[in-house]
């Protein structure tokens, strides 16, 4: 009897493997590789990539070009973190070659951020292939652009291997970037939250001659095949690969725009350096429980604020007693993200009017708060009254016009 009720229980646990994890959609480079390749047949590719450029089978597109018969892959080119992903957030990427191919690997991230004719003399073709999270300040789309604009100034082509915006393709929050906040944490004129997979975006940029001096490529978008703009990564059945040390899951690309831009100030932790990097709030003098009640006041829509009790192991508050609050979302559809930021620097003026965040942060972090909320007016507006309502329309004012004329570059429905 007791084999029995021991046979019955291994029955009825759940199988675990390919069948649990069921890929439901095939990136950019997969189409590529059904397509035999055709579109890079003939040229001199240089691919730029990172860790995070994979197949299906979690192959690297660098090892995918460089063994395919018909195509000659004789360069590479590292955002920031390096093609490999050796290198930490902010650190200047050297040019080497790389330790499994052979090729020269070359920095687009440090002095160098846009290809030189040096750099690009032995190539017809530039193949972009990197996991994007969805959000402005997400250096990985300004080294795309940046891209486009050498492809362009040099007369190469440009493909960009088509992958899912880990958000979903229906989330736009954020005000378009103005022209004295231009820089490459924000190196567009979108939103925060753009809503866009990384080759729409790519076309929008073209299309729409948002590139340096109105210039445009020649352009190609390998498309996926199966992702629906409703889909955030969970859906897709693909692995996620660290698209940075602080992005360890997908997941964390829905809480990066959720403290991301306050996080520019260092004025508390907000997970990085922690566990849950991005999603929570803390610093010494806030009291978890009276936060937490406060927000949860506020019913912001699909989120839950709950008390939390830290030691940074790094960076903000490192070795010290903290608590704040973790943000769950617990509807990702219906939450705001970039909103919430403001809201915790909202309470915590009103609550611990001593530690107000725009009157004791480092002032000499301003310009870079700024450069990542894309406008001046955010912080001038904010700081007044310590109000989310202050800068709500202003924060939104864009969004609608720019869902419009975004929809004509929709390669997915």
């Amino acid at each position: 009897m007791k084999k029995l009720l021991i046979a019955a229980a291994i029955c009825a646990l759940p199988v675990l493997g390919a069948n649990a994890q069921r890929i439901k959609i095939k990136t950019g480079i997969e189409v590529l590789k059904e397509q035999n390749f055709k579109c890079l047949e003939g040229k001199r590719v240089g691919l730029i990539t990172n860790p995070t450029g994979v197949d299906n089978n979690m192959k690297s597109t660098i090892d995918i070009l460089h063994e395919a018969p018909n195509v000659k892959l004789v360069a590479l080119y590292g955002p920031e973190h390096g093609v490999r992903g050796d290198v930490h957030a902010g650190d200047h990427v050297s040019d080497i070659k790389d330790a499994t191919t052979g090729l020269p690997v070359y920095s687009l991230y440090g002095k160098t951020r846009k290809a030189t004719p040096e750099m690009l003399k032995d190539v017809d073709v530039l193949v972009y292939d990197i996991q994007d999270i969805g959000c402005r300040s997400f250096t990985y789309i300004s080294t795309m652009g940046l891209a486009m604009e050498a492809a362009a100034e040099n007369d190469k082509e440009l493909v960009v291997l088509d992958r899912p915006n880990p958000l979903g393709g229906l989330k736009v929050e954020g005000n378009l970037v103005e022209d004295d906040c231009i820089s490459f944490v924000s190196q567009f004129k979108i939103p925060y939250v753009y809503g866009l997979t990384c080759g729409e975006l790519a076309l929008m940029l073209n299309g729409e001659r948002m590139l340096s001096g109105g210039k445009q490529c020649k352009l190609t978008v390998v498309k996926m095949k199966g992702w629906k703009r409703k889909m955030d990564y969970t859906q897709t059945g693909l692995q996620w690969v660290p698209s940075s040390p602080h992005i360890p899951q997908s997941l964390s690309a829905w809480f990066y725009p959720v403290s991301g831009i306050l996080g520019e100030l260092g004025y508390m932790s907000i997970g990085v350096g922690y566990t849950i990097p991005f999603q929570m709030f803390a610093a010494p003098w806030i009291e978890a429980n009276k936060l937490a009640d406060a927000l949860n006041d506020l019913q912001v829509p699909g989120v839950e604020f709950r008390p939390i009790f830290l030691t940074p192991f790094y960076s903000v508050g490192k070795g010290e007693l903290y608590q704040g609050v973790q943000v769950h979302i617990m509807d990702y559809q219906k939450a705001p993200l970039s909103p919430i930021q403001f809201m915790v620097m909202q309470e915590i003026a009103r609550l611990w009017p001593e530690h107000a965040v725009m009157d004791h942060a480092n002032k000499g972090r301003f310009d870079m708060f700024d450069k990542v909320s894309g406008s001046r007016q955010i912080r001038e507006r904010f700081s007044k009254n310590h109000k989310w309502d202050d800068i709500r329309d202003y924060w939104y004012k864009d969004v609608e016009s720019f869902r419009q004329l975004s929809k004509k570059y929709y390669l997915y429905k």
